[in-house]
This record gives C-alpha cells, structure tokens and sequence, in this order.
C-alpha cells in the first residue's frame, strides 16, 4: 500500500498553451509553484524543479494531470518515459473539489491545486495515465472520420433544396442522391436547360460510361419526369446551377476522403490485434469508436465496470433500506450511443422476416414475454453485449455465439 506521506504531489492544470504545476506535501501544504509552456522543451524545467524539490524533503514525486489524454497528452508520455508516476485526474473530480469550498478567488493556480488535493485524497483509487500511440491516433481518425461524415450529410441536404426547385421529381431518377451515376448527372445537368435537345439514347450511352447496368429505360423515364415538372427555370440560374454543381464536387472530395480514412483506420486497427469484427453486423466504423471510447481494456477490472462507464448499469437509489434501480444518466454517452445502436441492430427483424441476430431475438422476446418494456429488454441486450466485447477485447478472441439458458 503506497504511503501518503512518501510522496510530494504535483496538480497541473493543463492548457492549450501552457500548464501550470502546483506542489504540496500530505498535510495539503503548498510548497512551490511553476508555469511552463506546453512544449517538451519545457518539460524538463518542470521535472528538475519538482526534483530538486523532493530530493530536499527525501520524497518521491507523484503526478495528477487533469485529462492526461488531452492537452496534457504529451506531457504525460515525457513524464512516463522519465520513469514518473502519472495519475490521471477525471475535470469531475477536479471541479468538485474546487466546488467543496468557498472560492475567493479561480486561477490555474487555484486549479492545480486542486488538482493535487484530488491526488492526495484518491491516491489509491485513481487510475495510472497510460497515454498509448494507437489509441490517440485512433481517437483522431475516428474525430476526423466523423467530421466527414457530418460534411457529407451537409452537402446533401443543400443539394436536395437545389434539386428540389430544378427538378421536382428528382428523388424518382435515382435511388441515392449521392450515387456514383447520379453525382455525375447532377454534376453535368445541374438543372433542366442541360438537356434541351439531348435524347434518350445519347443520356444512355453517357451514363453507361458511369454505370453500366443503365437501361434506355432509365433515361427515357428522367426525360419525361424533366418534361413533365414543365418550366422550373428562374433569375439568375446560373449561380444556382454552380452551388450544385459546387456541392457535387464537395461531395465526391468527401467520399474520397472517407475511403482514405477508413483504409489509414484498418491500419491503425491491425496494431490492436482485436477481432470486433467477427460479431455479425458490425464494422471498421463501429468497432474504431468502440476501441476509440473504452481505450485501453485494461483499466477496466471486469465488465460490471465497463458497464458502469458506459452508463448501461442501473444505479440503485435508496434510503432506509428501501428504493429501487433506476436508468443510469452518468458515464460516457457516446460509448451508451454505440451499445444502444449494437441491440438495435442485433434485434431488428428485416422485411424477409428472418431477424438479423436470431439468439439475441429470442433473448429480447424473451424479456418481453417477463414482462419487461421494450427499452429495459434492449437495456438487457445492451449488457451482456458489453460483457462479449469485454472478453473478446481482453482475450483478443473471435466471438462466439451465446447460448440461451433454454438452448442450455
């Protein structure tokens, strides 16, 4: 057991720009304060300080960094590689502290000092900073990956409000606004004055160049839909036959990129080892944010702990021995968001009548039949998903199918 008294504790509050290091004994005596610039450089200058300091009183120095996996990221790896003992200090536990007592005044200094009473108070408990390379990088191509997506889903709601005044019966020409064949054809006829005097059999041989499985039909049905919709034209047509044929251009750089990233994501991937996988409807993009939100399994005793940050334990509520479990609105939403889309998708039933995972169907119906809503069975589905990622992420296995208690 690691005794309070052996160590001179350090709170940094991190930034941006700079970090600033408060240093205190056991008894939460302020001995000495230092402000560096976040830069290795400067790294140095903060570590011969707080050395020199605990050398002088004969004790060894412990390290709180608020989110070490942020701008603290690279302070936290120069400190482990120095052989430094790093914890890593949950912003809550920091702000409840400061909350605690009268506040006569808030500066970073007052924050790292905080920061370091949190280290002393939860020497114990609080968890090691281990700041890994794949697991940033992979943080970042997800963060990235999301901004695209969310670009590609801008792109197509203006192209739809252009479309939607050029061609009223656009939605008819093509199954996906942002087809391959129909990114083309928006592209070179961004409104109907494009194709005066072009025939279907000319619209044809043009388009099998992009899709080959094209018919005449195709063509000859948007020449009548474009004859049909009769005069859409306006002022100033030109500029709005850009904006399209601007967002079919931002679109088609989108989806380039997308494919990129995703092929730099399964290379990040392969350095995990991890075969996410092989459970049946889910991909790099789901299994990337999942590895992205957990982190290293590691830091997770058993899964009744990853359930808890994940948010999917209920938390009892009680007084006087009496109370009752109730949903949990605490841990990490995104990593809630991924499990509730995962039971989702395992329990979905498609138009051929055959659902998509038939064991956790029947596990589903099973806790409908007990009586339980819908949202508390797919809570059900939701936990013992995390229990199957928890071990395959731990064991690094292939997933095996669940047997059923009556399958048993």
């Amino acid at each position: 057991m690691q005794r309070r008294e052996n160590y001179l504790y350090v709170g940094v509050d991190l930034h941006k720009k700079t970090h600033t290091a408060v240093m205190i004994n056991c008894w939460n005596e302020k001995l000495d304060m230092i402000e560096i610039e976040n830069k290795p450089s400067e790294f140095k200058k903060l570590a011969d300080k707080v050395n020199r300091r605990a050398s002088r009183l004969g004790l060894s120095p412990i390290y709180g960094l608020e989110n070490a996996y942020g701008y603290g990221r690279a302070l936290a790896v120069w400190l482990i590689e120095k052989g430094c003992i790093v914890k890593d200090i949950n912003p809550a536990l920091a702000f409840d502290q400061r909350k605690s007592a009268p506040m006569l005044s808030k500066n970073d200094e007052y924050d790292a000092h905080a920061v370091a009473t949190v280290l002393i108070n939860q020497l114990h408990t609080l968890p090691d900073a281990k700041p890994t390379d794949n697991h940033w990088t992979l943080c970042q191509l997800v963060n990235r990956r999301d901004l695209l997506v969310k670009d590609g889903t801008r792109f197509k709601n203006g192209l739809h409000e252009q479309l939607s005044v050029a061609y009223p019966s656009y939605h008819k020409f093509f199954s996906e606004i942002d087809g391959k064949c129909a990114l083309y054809f928006w592209k070179h006829y961004p409104s109907p004055i494009y194709l005066q005097g072009k025939s279907a059999g000319e619209l044809t041989e043009e388009l099998r160049e992009i899709s080959k499985l094209l018919r005449q039909s195709k063509a000859e049905f948007i020449l009548d839909c474009v004859e049909t919709d009769g005069n859409t034209m306006r002022d100033f047509q030109e500029s709005r036959d850009f904006i399209s044929m601007s967002l079919v251009q931002d679109l088609e750089h989108q989806k380039g990129a997308l494919a990129q990233l995703d092929q730099e994501i399964e290379k990040v991937l392969l350095s995990f080892d991890y075969k996410l996988t092989s459970i049946p409807g889910i991909g790099i993009a789901v299994v990337s944010k999942l590895i992205a939100e957990i982190g290293d399994i590691r830091r997770f005793p058993n899964a009744d702990k990853l359930a808890r940050y994940a948010g999917v334990a209920p938390v009892k509520f009680s007084s006087a021995g009496k109370g009752k479990e109730q949903s949990s609105r605490q841990g990490n939403r995104q990593l809630h968001g991924l499990f509730y889309f995962l039971a989702v998708t395992m329990v979905s039933v498609p138009k051929s009548g055959i659902p998509n995972h038939p064991v956790f169907h029947r596990y589903f119906m099973r806790k409908i039949s007990e009586e339980k809503t819908k949202s508390q069975a797919l809570v059900c589905i939701m936990r013992r998903l995390v229990n199957i990622i928890y071990g395959m992420m731990l064991h690094k296995t292939e997933y095996r199918e669940p047997v059923l208690q009556e399958e048993q």
